[in-house]
């Protein structure tokens, strides 16, 4: 229900209103201004880390190749050179013959060990890649909540001048219009849904990832 105020009253609620408004308007615009620096000053950081991560997973897929068990792979060589040996083996002296089996046993430990290494160096490019990918959506939402913030604070000011200017019209002060005019403004379904809801919406990346994860 709509209360009625005496006009000392109201007078009263606008010079409220006109001397607190500047202040949330300087904490919003401290605040967006840090956040920007801090998330420009993250991704130029991500930037210089995006090349590193694109050649680590480029050579741990040249790594995994010639390690395969295909043609031209390392492991495919050392079992073809102790297939070749195979029979020359047969007419070398005994002594020789060990000599030859025990280097082509420390290729081919050296061929497992180095199997062992790139399969786990595979695996922790690709978490690291998908980390990241993390980081920059998180990244994105704070541009979100960054262009939510220069929104309000527009709106801020703009009801500020309008209460502090003598002789304000009546009909500059309808909610309805007011309301309408800034939900025009919204670029985000997200924004429209809190507009028209009593209760805010869960604002966690993992809450709206499947509708809006494609920002802008």
């Amino acid at each position: 229900m709509n209360k009625s105020y005496a006009p000392e009253i109201n007078q009263a609620l606008v010079n409220l209103s006109v001397a607190v408004l500047p202040i949330w308007d300087r904490q919003l615009v401290t605040s967006r201004s840090q956040s920007e620096a801090a998330v420009a000053e993250m991704l130029s950081a991500f930037a210089e880390i995006g090349p590193h991560l694109t050649r680590a997973a480029r050579q741990s897929g040249e790594i995994t190749a010639a390690l395969a068990h295909g043609d031209g792979g390392i492991t495919q060589l050392a079992q073809a050179c102790q297939n070749e040996l195979a029979p020359v083996l047969e007419s070398l002296s005994p002594q020789a013959a060990q000599a030859v089996q025990r280097v082509m046993a420390m290729i081919q430990q050296s061929v497992d060990a180095l199997d062992k290494i790139a399969k786990p160096f595979a695996h922790e490019t690709q978490m690291v890649s998908l980390q990241v990918d993390r980081m920059y959506i998180g990244f994105q939402y704070q541009d979100r909540i960054s262009q939510m913030m220069s929104l309000l604070h527009d709106d801020i000011e703009r009801l500020h001048a309008t209460l502090a200017q003598p002789g304000t019209d009546v009909a500059a002060l309808s909610p309805q219009d007011w309301l309408a005019r800034l939900e025009s403004q919204y670029a985000m379904a997200e924004q429209r849904q809190n507009h028209n809801s009593q209760t805010a919406t869960d604002a966690s990346p993992q809450a709206g990832a499947d509708d809006d994860s494609i920002f802008f």
